[in-house]
């Protein structure tokens, strides 16, 4: 490799080994390399999702592709931190899932190759597998709201691809992606609010990789995921669950902490959509 080709990576192997907790396959994960004008920030969406402009030297990088951990023979996935604590017991169960796993992701992701660096379509396809292989994990792991971080990540990956590759139905798997989302979002609030599953096995809420919106973040992504994603077709339905968004973005106002100790952006999104909320509600008492 030349010294001009090594100038322009934005990945590299890590020399910290893996090994497989399924199939004990052993490999190096790719990371993102920063510095050096790989990463030019952007603007930040209503979804807490940070846009980069395409630089001059690398083009465009989408940081999100290299988050999760993929074994690249069995594609069993997960955040970089639990990758190793997958339960002794369900790792038979998570092996025989093999073929089944891979013929559903190359249902959504025909052409895939985690030997290789990864691609947009590798990125995404990484996400939904985190989304996926949570299901083998118990509730300390606090795999519900991991599931829901894992489905916004893909979609925003999808949007990319979209944008890239326009005509080939990314924008719906987007949506859809966005709707898991926001059911595993509610559910991860409900399920902690009535003590079934915590929310402590999360080390960083993201959503992004610029910042840790922490809690905070994740009350107002339940209900921005609901008022944007929730029921639409019955009346009663919608306005049951804007009622509920509502509530769940209240609470970021009346945590404890004053508004000058929470990230101004957030807050900014979070009135924003709060008064969207009420001018829909009181649509429904016009």
């Amino acid at each position: 490799m030349s010294r001009d080709e090594r100038d322009l990576k934005v990945s590299f192997l890590s020399k910290k080994e893996y090994t497989c907790p399924v199939c004990e396959t052993a490999f190096h994960k790719e990371e993102l390399l920063s510095g050096g004008g790989r990463l030019i920030a952007g603007a930040l969406t209503d979804e807490l999702h940070r846009l980069y402009e395409p630089s001059a030297k690398y083009g465009e990088v989408f940081p999100l592709a290299y988050q999760a951990a993929v074994c690249p023979e069995c594609w069993f996935a997960s955040m970089d931190a639990d990758f190793s604590l997958l339960p002794e017991k369900v790792r038979e169960t998570a092996f025989n899932d093999r073929e089944k796993r891979l013929a559903d992701t190359r249902l959504i992701f025909p052409v895939l190759d985690f030997h290789e660096p990864r691609g947009l379509a590798e990125g995404a396809a990484s996400q939904y597998l985190v989304l996926r292989c949570y299901d083998y994990y118990t509730k300390e792991t606090s795999p519900t709201i991991k599931q829901g971080l894992a489905a916004l990540r893909a979609a925003w990956l999808l949007d990319d691809m979209d944008r890239k590759n326009s005509g080939q139905h990314y924008d719906w798997l987007a949506v859809l992606f966005r709707r898991k989302a926001q059911f595993f979002y509610s559910e991860a609030i409900d399920r902690e609010q009535n003590g079934r599953e915590t929310l402590s096995g999360m080390q960083a809420f993201g959503p992004d990789t610029d910042k840790n919106y922490a809690y905070e973040g994740v009350l107002y992504l339940t209900a921005y995921l609901q008022y944007k994603y929730g029921p639409a077709d019955d009346p009663a339905q919608r306005k049951i669950s804007l009622e509920e968004a509502r509530r769940t973005i209240a609470k970021l106002f009346g945590m404890g902490k004053s508004s000058r100790d929470k990230p101004g952006p957030l807050l900014e999104h979070a009135r924003e959509i709060y008064d969207a909320i009420n001018k829909e509600l009181n649509e429904f008492d016009a």
